[in-house]
């Protein structure tokens, strides 16, 4: 069993940069693919990026378009959202994810995550 928090989030300035974390705890999630995902209100869940065991990124291009990095940092089971040149239409709760299994790939694909975090509100203004 292992439970994720997100922090991080709050107001910005469209243009303006934030930096969200989940921090991982009751296990270690060094061997799972880790995830990003929101929820604006109105709006279905949506894919922002992912990151496979080892370490290899995959986006969400159409919504991020290079704007956002994924990373990780096991010695802390730690995932990381850098988030860059954010636009109004970046609002939305922002939910982190980890894997069902082992050794998994990086996925866009919700039912592949087994645990969920509460969420973090990230609004940008105009």
């Amino acid at each position: 069993q292992v439970q994720l928090v997100e922090s991080g989030g709050g107001l910005v300035q469209a243009g303006g940069s934030l930096r969200l974390s989940c921090a991982a705890s009751g296990r270690t999630v060094k061997y799972y693919a880790m995830g990003w995902f929101r929820q604006a209100p109105g709006l279905e869940r949506e894919f922002v990026a992912a990151i496979s065991w080892s370490g290899n990124p995959k986006f969400n291009t159409d919504s991020v378009k290079g704007r956002f990095t994924i990373s990780r940092d096991n010695a802390k089971n730690t995932v990381y959202l850098q988030m860059n040149s954010l636009k109004p239409e970046d609002t939305a709760v922002y939910y982190c994810a980890a894997a069902r299994s082992q050794f998994s790939s990086a996925s866009s694909e919700p039912s592949d995550f087994g645990s969920w975090g509460p969420g973090t509100q990230v609004t940008v203004s105009s």
